[in-house]
């Protein structure tokens, strides 16, 4: 049996490889982050953490005095980053004035100053590097080297399109920037690790079987990500089918396309990019398709809209969207108090955004005729990936020191036992355009 390695030892192979004692680092996923911060602080000298989505403050107590939290000044960011704050003595804490946009927003080029300001401020010493730009992988990690000067490792953000471009060109005329990706971190890591959860898939291939595309039809998803459900597709059905996947994040595109030729599915599926509320297609010249967790982040109504517009008369549209009105499950022997707090799922939903029950009913008034609606709880077990870590995480901000003492004694007991989980609520439905 293989052991892959954990991120943690990919890093530090990283860090080794590019002869690294010490690197500042920015992050936003913090999971990526926190088991090198917890276990090998002096490999990190300077830790900015950007519009995190969770922060449990205890593994980064050891590089609280050398720690940046930058986050808006208002809103659910601000609010994790001021807990945070105030129980890591020692660390920084940067507001981004009249800022609360969602996790996916482009932050750094919302407030590249003031972000830029704030990685010139971070205490330690980082190794210094004089290399010429490159780039390469180590351990199952890319990396692409910029300028000269004191070391920074830029993980990659969660969901934003531009990712750290807007401030590296800066960034490098004091700094040799490394800017990490791949399948092990950032946003992709957890979009992948979703999808290998198993009774996320099963909700993911319920939709699937009700669109039941014929031979040759043609199928599209709106907001492929990292292209882990297209690649689910494509095993699903063999081959056959022309698969295809929009974003509007340049990024996750380009993992996407790396990641399908990995997997031996390049020739199978096409990626562009695009916005859900603007199709790049013509009326009618899809056969099916279909959107994962990305009404919620959109005018919703608007892309409803154009997927009917695209799709062709008796094709079949399928949206699963999170759910913020139905409770979330941890399973876990916790006072009924804790339970209480921590069941409401984070109310995630941009302005324009579907999140709730309303999908079913937007879904008819957009035109097309229900073939199906179910709500559904994916489970993530164990949460030992990065998936699962990234929900606890993201839960333990919300605890005092007490309660995630407790929290921590009775989830450690559900993993020896097996029956540690949690629930994700989603809202799912698959509609018909009729045939004129």
């Amino acid at each position: 049996m293989i052991i892959e390695p954990t991120l943690t030892q990919r890093l530090l192979s990283l860090w080794d490889h590019l002869g690294l004692g010490a690197a500042h680092v920015g992050a936003q996923v913090t999971v990526d982050i926190t088991d090198l911060a917890a276990h090998f602080p002096e490999r990190i000298a300077g830790l900015l953490l950007c519009e995190a989505p969770g922060i449990h403050p205890e593994p980064f107590a050891q590089v609280a005095s050398r720690m940046t939290i930058v986050a808006g000044d208002h809103g659910m960011a601000a609010a994790v980053a001021d807990r945070a704050h105030a129980r890591l003595p020692g660390s920084s804490r940067v507001k981004l004035r009249d800022y609360d946009r969602p996790f996916w927003a482009d932050s750094i080029t919302d407030h590249r100053a003031t972000i830029v300001s704030s990685f010139l401020d971070l205490p330690g010493e980082a190794t210094v590097l004089d290399q010429p730009a490159r780039q390469g992988t180590c351990a199952g990690i890319t990396y692409r080297i910029e300028g000269r000067g004191p070391a920074i490792v830029l993980l990659p953000l969660f969901l934003a399109p531009s990712q750290w471009d807007a401030a590296i060109p800066e960034l490098a005329q004091h700094f040799t920037v490394i800017s990490l990706g791949g399948r092990e971190v950032g946003g992709v890591a957890l979009l992948e690790g979703r999808a290998r959860s198993p009774s996320y898939a099963g909700m993911l291939y319920t939709m699937f079987d009700v669109i039941a595309p014929a031979a040759g039809e043609s199928i599209l998803d709106v907001g492929c990500g990292s292209g882990a459900l297209l690649r689910l597709l494509s095993r699903r059905l063999g081959p056959g089918h022309p698969l295809s996947g929009i974003d509007l994040n340049p990024y996750l595109l380009r993992e996407a396309a790396i990641l399908a030729r990995e997997d031996g599915l390049g020739q199978s599926i096409t990626f562009r990019e695009g916005n859900a509320e603007r199709l790049p297609f013509a009326d009618e010249s899809i056969d099916h398709a279909y959107s994962v967790t990305v009404l919620e982040e959109c005018d919703a109504d608007l892309a409803l809209r154009e997927l009917w517009r695209v799709v062709k008369p008796g094709g079949k549209v399928g949206v699963i969207v999170r759910a913020i009105d139905i409770l979330q499950i941890w399973n876990a022997d916790l006072p009924e108090a804790i339970q209480r707090k921590i069941e409401v799922p984070p109310q995630l939903l941009g302005p324009k955004g579907v999140a709730d029950k309303s999908l079913y009913r937007r879904m008819a008034a957009a035109g097309f005729k229900i073939a199906t609606c179910f709500p559904a709880q994916a489970g993530f077990v164990g949460l030992t990936d990065s998936i699962g870590r990234y929900f606890e995480e993201r839960m333990m901000s919300r605890l005092d020191p007490d309660e995630a003492a407790i929290w921590l004694k009775a989830a450690e007991a559900g993993r020896v036992d097996g029956t540690l989980f949690v629930t994700a609520p989603h809202h799912c439905v698959v509609g018909i355009k009729p045939s004129r």
